[in-house]
């Protein structure tokens, strides 16, 4: 089935508002973030005539109603007033870093990524509220380099990988006493007499 394109809107652009990089910081997801806090802030009616089109928020006004032009543009033009210091959203970090959620609740427990505090919403057509972290701007500004993320990953891999060789042994250790002859007739009395166990020391 073919999919139809797309309507352009009917109503002419009344105004318009491009959304900085240092706003979205190239990221989409913020960029949507931002539009829905902008919105959130005009009156209910009003809400529908603003619209995000390629990273840029435009306020169309149909036949009639360009007598709010004014009065909406200034709403607007405020709430976007220091825009690039809202907190910044779990998903939006993990788009702008490109990071999985596992490593952002990983990294967050052990301190490596900061909160600057939490947020509660209610989900919507629920009664049901949840709390999250969210993130200073200038925090995942510092983490674009790239580089601390792939300190973090590889860090990452070496205690994983060093976790797994200890299971390794305390396995080895575990089946060597389950396998030891009665006392007196060889029994492995310490793990200094398994094979190895002095390597495996020195690399702890």
């Amino acid at each position: 089935m073919t999919r139809k394109p797309k309507a352009e809107p009917a109503e002419p652009i009344a105004a318009s508002w491009p959304l900085a990089y240092i706003a979205t910081l190239g990221s989409s997801v913020r960029a949507r973030g931002i539009f829905l806090e902008v919105r959130a802030r005009l009156p209910v009616s009003a809400r529908k005539l603003l619209s995000l089109e390629a990273r840029e928020l435009v306020l169309r006004l149909p036949e009639g109603a360009e007598g709010q032009r004014e009065t909406l543009s200034a709403k607007i033009s405020t709430a976007l007033a220091g825009i690039e210091s809202l907190a910044v959203l779990p998903r939006e970090i993990e788009d702008i870093l490109a990071i999985k959620t596992s490593e952002r609740h990983r990294w967050l427990k052990d301190g490596r990524l900061p909160s600057a505090g939490t947020r509660t919403v209610r989900l919507r057509g629920r009664a049901r509220k949840i709390t999250f972290h969210v993130f200073a701007p200038a925090t995942v500004e510092d983490l674009l380099d790239g580089e601390t993320i792939e300190g973090w990953r590889e860090a990452d891999a070496i205690a994983v990988a060093e976790n797994r060789r200890r299971a390794a042994w305390k396995a080895k250790l575990s089946r060597a006493r389950k396998a030891a002859p009665p006392e007196g007739e060889g029994e492995v009395a310490s793990p200094e007499q398994l094979l190895g166990w002095a390597e495996f020391e020195r690399g702890l």
